[in-house]
């Protein structure tokens, strides 16, 4: 072996070709897997060897052993100059933090392929997995922002999924007809089940309505809250109160009174407005005044 490293190297890629045309993709990566890399010394290949075991895992729906290898190839990236090479990491790269359910950071990924991928067909495809992943995120400050540029973005109204992103975008609540339109376009990991028996959609609709129900009341208590959610009052208290814990949702919990207080930071604003305003009410009538009284300053 030692002797015939690369007449060896060069066996396993086309049996790894092989068992890939057999759509045999685990035993094809794991061909690929035993080429002595720590040998090889042009970037270029170790990262293409990489990527290529990552794309065969992702097709076995294996991503912790995915991302094992877009990891190595994540500390020669930097080298690698052959930009359909750096576009092959980027797809496995956005796929692994879909997998991961790290929504946000997929959405981010997918949203730059959309931009950067040659074909137009690549690139709604790219796009649609970007609204589905920043759907299917946390709510909060960052997966606003991130529906914000989706929803501007003039291509996303050409997608099945628009009006969902539309509805999330202008802060409405979401019904159950809706939801169960949207799961339809999921894959079967992003329906997995959670700890508390929920699904990741499940999670995410209950917090955006949440904050939608935020905007509409100054206060609500727990057993009304959880009928606008379909859940239970005690499990409503718990999802705002980790979301307060969070940041990623303003306001304060009275549990004597069975009441969960917004912090309506629309109406903060609206005072911060009106404030500034009234000064520069001030400012006028004083250079009104100043006008009346030196008017050879004012010309």
């Amino acid at each position: 072996m030692v002797a015939f490293e690369d007449q060896v190297t060069t066996l396993r890629l086309d049996l790894a070709k092989l068992f890939e045309s057999e759509e045999e993709w685990r035993e094809a990566a794991k061909i690929l897997s035993a080429i002595p890399l720590d040998r090889v010394l042009e970037p270029e290949k170790k990262v293409g060897i990489y990527v290529n075991i990552a794309q065969l895992y992702l097709e076995d729906d294996e991503s912790v052993q995915a991302e094992a290898y877009i990891n190595r190839a994540s500390e020669l990236i930097h080298q690698i100059k052959d930009d359909i090479l750096k576009l092959r990491y980027k797809v496995c790269f956005a796929r692994i933090m879909d997998y991961k359910r790290q929504f946000l950071k997929a959405a981010f990924a997918y949203y730059e392929l959309s931009q950067i991928v040659p074909q137009e067909t690549e690139r709604l495809h790219s796009l649609q997995c970007a609204v589905v992943c920043a759907i299917l995120a946390a709510a909060g400050p960052s997966r606003s922002r991130m529906l914000s540029t989706l929803f501007k973005d003039e291509r996303s109204s050409k997608l099945e999924v628009y009006p969902i992103l539309e509805k999330m975008y202008l802060e409405r609540i979401l019904r159950k007809p809706e939801v169960q339109k949207f799961s339809a376009e999921l894959k079967p990991h992003q329906k997995a089940q959670l700890a508390d028996g929920s699904t990741v959609l499940d999670r995410a609709v209950i917090e955006h309505n949440l904050l939608s129900a935020s905007k509409l009341y100054n206060n609500i208590a727990f057993q009304e809250l959880g009928a606008l959610l379909d859940i239970t009052g005690q499990q409503a208290e718990k999802i705002a109160s980790k979301m307060m814990i969070e940041e990623r949702l303003k306001g304060s919990i009275d549990q004597i009174e069975q009441l969960i207080v917004f912090e309506n930071t629309q109406e903060t604003l609206l005072q911060w407005d009106a404030r500034v305003a009234n000064s520069c009410n001030y400012v006028n009538s004083i250079l009104d005044v100043i006008g009346t009284k030196y008017p050879e300053i004012t010309k």
